[in-house]
Formats: structure tokens, C-alpha cells, sequence
């Protein structure tokens, strides 16, 4: 078989121009037969809010690992390993398509995903430097994530892009695209690190996988919801922001910015510093300093939504090794005016409610809502969407050449915060990187709120 072409794009940054060189785009199927058969998505799985591509990226130093001085090629190894995995993963090989009342099942083919292998005439400590550390935005990520035509959609097209990229000092970069319908962020952790434990050489993945979709399917026929569920709430869409004028951050907070945060909270409560977990405190902050800075007029209804996993939630019976979508957005509102004129405590409990909502009723009834509904997309007027993703163990997927960098959601979008890792980076221990896009202006005001709120 002919070696595949390569593609030359000589890229400038800040510092330094480099050429990347790209093969031509393969598909990866499983390595062994894997079954022929259609399985049918969640409920969760299909919602409007999910039908979407979602980039995650991991860089790698070389020199690390004893495998990266005896000549293994990470593309290589990697590729052979997402054969393998996708033997257990046979449905990430297929296809989806719509059935009745706009449902989804992926056509279990066999086909594969998509896979591009290439080289950067580039160091990592060079990425560092252009990118300020390796956090979002990064980079050239459309050059280390390449945009194969034919890829973009939701329906009939690869539901993973994966794109290995060597560097000149031995070190790598794994980017990846993922069809969200088909796994969330701790679904997506699992299939890697099971990529990894064969890349490593372990003979099965530790974790096996589990469909087992049926468990979240609505009830037949749907009953009404018993909760507001008012992260559904069906508002206008807002106005879409000016092109071209919005601005992507991550800010980092180390375990000393975070106790500061919770210092501002009343002592002697439910509400204290001892009693706030790192999630409560930095939402309720941030959505406080965003509200501020969007200057949202006081009587216009706010709303952060939390994406509450509920895995191990008693009465679903969800088993281990599921890697569908087994989180739910849950929204606590009030007025722009109600928030900020209260005190931070106040956000706390507002943010704290939404994760204790979360029961096995709570989610049948989100499943329900959700197909009367038609499947429709979380509201996004005045919205401030936290999904915590440091838990998700991206920061500790290991093909054989250390921990990464930088391991997490490549990108966000308006109104949309991850919650990620940085440690591996310089952060240090416990600190958490937050992801924001803001309009230019709403930026710098949003960084001189969260300046004020450290300072106490």
C-alpha cells in the first residue's frame, strides 16, 4: 500500500514560525470482528445541547519515560493501541442517524474513527512560551487539531477525530474531537486511559466498558416533570455576540486564591469556608463577577447551571464502566440585581441546590421532560454553564510517555466554563484553571472584579 501523502502548512505565531506536516486522514476500526447491530442512544445522550463536536488535547514532553528514548513512535503506538480498544468500543467505530421523533442510534459498523498523523518542526517549551503556559486558548490548535472535511456533522460522520502530533524534542501532542452525543467527559476519560493501558502494553483495559443506555430512556409514555427544571426554560435566544470581539481565558486559582474566595463567606454557617467545596465557591464568585462585568440590567433573570454527574446516584443502578452521558444540567436563577446585591454566601446556596437536586427522580424527570419536549437545548439567555471536569483524570493518561502537561478541554464557548487541572503544568497542587469567553471589554472588567474579590 502506497504511504500516505503529506501536507506542509508553514504556521506563525507570536513566536516562533514552524511548519507542520500533515498525512493524509485514515480511518482506525476496531482490530479484531467486533458485532454488527444498531444500539440506540439515552435520552440524556441526544438532547439538542449535546449534538455537537467537543476538542480535547494532551501535550507530552519527551524525555520522561524510558519509552521515549528507545525509539517507539508515539503515532505508531497509539494508533495500534485505538485498534485494539476499539474491539471492547465497538460502537465509537460506527455511525449515527436519526430514528423516529429526531432519536439517535449509532449504526455499530465497524467503519472507525479518524486519525491523522503528523510532525511540527516546534518544541514544546516553544508552545509553552507562545501560549503564556499551557492552558486555553492554545496555539495553531487548528493545525494540531486538523479540520478533515466530511467530519464536522453529528449524523453518518466519524465520532472521533484524533490527531498525533510529534515535536521536535521528542515530546508530542494527542488532539482529539468527540461527537458529545456519544460519551461525556468521564466516558471519553475511560476510553483514553483504556487507549493508554494498551499503549502501555497491559493486556485489557482495567475498566470494561457498559452501554446499558436503555436505563436512561424516558418513561413510556413520559409523565409531566415534577421539577421546575428551569435550565430548560424555553426563553428567546439572546442575540449572538459581535464577531471577532470575544476573548478566551483561563484563570488559575491556587489553593491560596480559593481559600481567600471562601474567606468573604459567613463563618459560622452551613455556608463556611470548611463546609464550601472548591466547586461552590469559585461558581457562585464567578458567576457573580461575570454578571458585574456583562453589566446585565438588575431585573433580567440570571441563571448558572450546574453539570451535575450522577453516576453512584442511589435507585439508577447505572454500572461501572458506563461511559455514556450520565451528567444533567440544573439551573439556579434569579434576578441580576438579587445577585449581585445579595452576598457571596447567598450564591453559594443557590449553586449548592442545584447539585443536591439531583435524585433518581430528578433525572427520570429530566428524561421525560426532555422527549415531550422534543430534545431541546439548555436556555441559553443570561446563562453561566460550570462543568467540572478535574475529576474527569484527564491530567493522568499515560501512553507510555509520563503524565501530561496539559491534559483537558481544548475550548469553550460564551457563557460555557470548564473547570480544569493545571497542575501538571506549574499550576501546582490544587490549583484550578476556569475557562471563560467574555466580549474584549467585558474581559478586563471581569479581571479587575475577580483582582478585587482576592484582594478580600
Amino acid at each position: 500500500m502506497p504511504e500516505p501523502k503529506e501536507h506542509v502548512q508553514v504556521l506563525a505565531m507570536m513566536t516562533p514560525t514552524f511548519a507542520v506536516r500533515r498525512r493524509e486522514p485514515v480511518l482506525i476500526g476496531p482490530s479484531k470482528p467486533t458485532p454488527r447491530e444498531t444500539k440506540r442512544l439515552s435520552d440524556i445522550d441526544d438532547q439538542d445541547t449535546l449534538r455537537g463536536q467537543v476538542p480535547f488535547v494532551f501535550f507530552y514532553r519527551g524525555g520522561v519515560h524510558a519509552h521515549a528514548d528507545d525509539g517507539r513512535d508515539p503515532a505508531g503506538v497509539i494508533r495500534r493501541a485505538l485498534g485494539a480498544a476499539l474491539v471492547p468500543y465497538y460502537p465509537l467505530a460506527g455511525r449515527l442517524r436519526e430514528v423516529e421523533a429526531r432519536k439517535l442510534v449509532v449504526d455499530c459498523t465497524g467503519e472507525g474513527l479518524m486519525f491523522v498523523e503528523a510532525d511540527a518542526d516546534v518544541c514544546l517549551a516553544e508552545l509553552e512560551a507562545a501560549a503564556g503556559g499551557l492552558a486555553p486558548p492554545f496555539p495553531c490548535m487548528d493545525q494540531l487539531l486538523f479540520d478533515v472535511d466530511g467530519f464536522g456533522g453529528v449524523l453518518g460522520c466519524p465520532l472521533l477525530l484524533i490527531q498525533v502530533t510529534r515535536l521536535l524534542c521528542g515530546g508530542f501532542v494527542l488532539a482529539l474531537r468527540l461527537n458529545h452525543t456519544i460519551c461525556d467527559a468521564i466516558g471519553l476519560s475511560q476510553f483514553v486511559s483504556a487507549v493508554a493501558e494498551l499503549a502501555r502494553g497491559v493486556p485489557a483495559p482495567t475498566v470494561a466498558p457498559a452501554w446499558f443506555r436503555e436505563l436512561l430512556e424516558a418513561r413510556n409514555p413520559p409523565k409531566p416533570p415534577a421539577f421546575p427544571h428551569r435550565e430548560f426554560d424555553p426563553v428567546p435566544m439572546p442575540p449572538p455576540p459581535p464577531p471577532g470581539d470575544m476573548v478566551t481565558r483561563t484563570f488559575t486559582f491556587t489553593p491560596d486564591d480559593i481559600a481567600a474566595i471562601k474567606r468573604a463567606l459567613p463563618p459560622e454557617s452551613d455556608l463556611a469556608a470548611t463546609t464550601t467545596t472548591t466547586f461552590e465557591a469559585l461558581t457562585s464568585a464567578l458567576w457573580r463577577a461575570r454578571t458585574e462585568a456583562l453589566e446585565i440590567p438588575p431585573d433580567e433573570e440570571v441563571r448558572a447551571v450546574s453539570i451535575v454527574n450522577f453516576r453512584g446516584v442511589p435507585g439508577l443502578a447505572l454500572p461501572a464502566g458506563y461511559y455514556g452521558n450520565a451528567c444533567v444540567p440544573v439551573a439556579a436563577v434569579t434576578t441580576a440585581g438579587a445577585l449581585l446585591a445579595g452576598s457571596l454566601g447567598d450564591a453559594v446556596a443557590l449553586v449548592r441546590g442545584t447539585k443536591a437536586a439531583v435524585t433518581a427522580e430528578y433525572v427520570r424527570s429530566a428524561l421525560d421532560l426532555l422527549v415531550q419536549r422534543g430534545r431541546p437545548c439548555v436556555a441559553m439567555a443570561n446563562l453561566f454553564l460550570a462543568s467540572d471536569n478535574r475529576h474527569a483524570g484527564f491530567h493522568r493518561v499515560d501512553f507510555g510517555w509520563g503524565e501530561p502537561v496539559y491534559g483537558g478541554p481544548a475550548a469553550t464557548l460564551f457563557g460555557v466554563s470548564f473547570f480544569v487541572h493545571v497542575g501538571n503544568g506549574g499550576g501546582g497542587e490544587g490549583a484550578v484553571g476556569v475557562m471563560i469567553v467574555l466580549p474584549r471589554p467585558a474581559m478586563d472588567r471581569f479581571a479587575s472584579e475577580l483582582e478585587t474579590l482576592l484582594k478580600g
